[in-house]
């Protein structure tokens, strides 16, 4: 599915090619809520990285979020990289070397009309805010941390892949 993408003020605009246009994940992390802002939900699609474009690339920033292992108390910084409008701030896409091939692109960027899921996978609970009540329908799966299930098992799953 050919995708285009914007930020809120018009200074970035973005196309690539998504092959998993669910936007199925719900992200509760500090990381989604603090950077998408409200509860967080900044829910990834999978698009190719390849097939990428962009127009204002100058008016793009990167940030590599800051990892809390509350186990050993201990703070990294992550190499994925969260993409926004430095001019208003809109999150963008996310690009990780883990995975080179892929581009995940916050839902909330895309402009073109995206399927509805028909479940969701709620993720990340364990650092949900105290004020967030989960929305989750009777097919929705819940997760303390994050599912094995990847976004591409999951169209696969359901027969989704386009």
């Amino acid at each position: 599915m050919h995708l285009e993408g914007s930020c809120h003020c018009g200074a970035v605009a973005f196309s690539l090619t998504c092959a998993h246009p669910y936007p199925y994940q719900r992200c509760y992390c500090s990381i989604c809520r603090k950077t998408q802002g409200g509860g967080g939900y900044a829910i990834n699609l999978g698009g190719d990285a390849n097939s990428l474009t962009i127009k204002g690339k100058d008016n793009i920033a990167i940030y590599h979020a800051k990892m809390r292992d509350s186990e050993h108390n201990e703070v990294h910084t992550s190499s994925a990289q969260r993409h926004f409008c430095k001019r208003c701030g809109s999150g963008l896409w996310l690009f990780s070397p883990e995975w080179p091939d892929l581009i995940h692109p916050f839902a909330s960027a895309i402009d073109t009309p995206l399927p509805t899921p028909p479940e969701h996978t709620h993720l990340l609970l364990d650092s949900k805010a105290s004020w967030v009540e989960v929305q989750a329908g009777p097919k929705d799966q819940r997760f303390d941390h994050y599912p094995e299930e990847s976004i591409a098992q999951w169209h696969e799953r359901l027969g989704l892949v386009r």
